[in-house]
């Protein structure tokens, strides 16, 4: 076993909690080998595991469990590295993903992709474009991170709406992203959510989202609903 394997091993084990297992796998039904350990404690172990041979863990690692797999997508935040070998990185953890925590927790250690946006937009849009669920999510959610912005919103609109999947995390992570959207850009998303392609769901579920959020006005709300399906 790679050494720095066997310490975040042994140091997730001492932080196991049964209580937050418990609770944690009621979030995620399905998803197998959930230790029980908090996401601060997992930030903190990966920022500390970039300090150390962690290449070597990449290559060796076994990955057993849920935490690993959160640990190492974040470590790809938190290491430092050149922009290709990120992105080779992401490309062998993405596959990776299989449940909505580690897709959304993971990319929000991605502040790298706040530089070199035309390059990373470029990454995300092949990313979303593989199809699969979670590749789609990861994409959707890098979108909502780290381009909903002047100069990238009119895209971003575009692109969400021109994604079309039966995944339920897909439909999700789209309806947050368009909520998100509008909180930034009312007007501009007001338009898109008069004109897309969303399907009945997603367009539903990203007006109540909307509706959710308490920096919408009350009147704005209320004209939201005239444009449910």
């Amino acid at each position: 076993m790679n050494v720095l394997e066997k310490e975040i091993k042994e140091e997730l084990a001492a932080l196991t909690d049964e209580k937050y297992r418990e609770f944690h796998s009621g979030l995620l039904p399905g998803i197998p080998n959930i230790m029980g350990v908090r996401i601060p404690a997992l930030r903190s172990i990966a920022k500390k595991a970039v300090k150390k041979d962690w290449q070597s863990y990449f290559k060796e690692g076994g990955f057993d469990t849920y935490e690993e797999i959160m640990i190492r997508g974040m470590m790809i935040g938190y290491a430092r590295m050149e922009t290709e070998e990120r992105k080779r990185r992401l490309d062998e953890f993405v596959p990776m993903i299989d449940n909505w925590a580690v897709c959304d927790c993971c990319t929000s250690t991605y502040k790298f992709m706040q530089k070199d946006q035309e390059e990373w937009f470029s990454y995300l849009v092949g990313q979303i474009g593989k199809g699969t669920e979670f590749s789609i999510r990861f994409g959707v959610v890098a979108l909502m991170d780290y381009y909903i912005q002047e100069e990238w919103i009119d895209r971003v609109l575009a692109l969400y709406d021109r994604i079309s999947h039966d995944g339920y995390y897909v439909k999700m992570g789209v309806a947050w992203g368009v909520s998100m959207c509008y909180v930034k850009f009312p007007e501009k998303t007001r338009r898109f959510l008069e004109d897309n392609h969303l399907d009945a769901f997603t367009q539903n579920k990203s007006i109540q989202k909307i509706r959710e959020s308490y920096r919408v006005p009350k009147e704005e709300k209320e004209a939201l609903k005239r444009l449910k399906r």
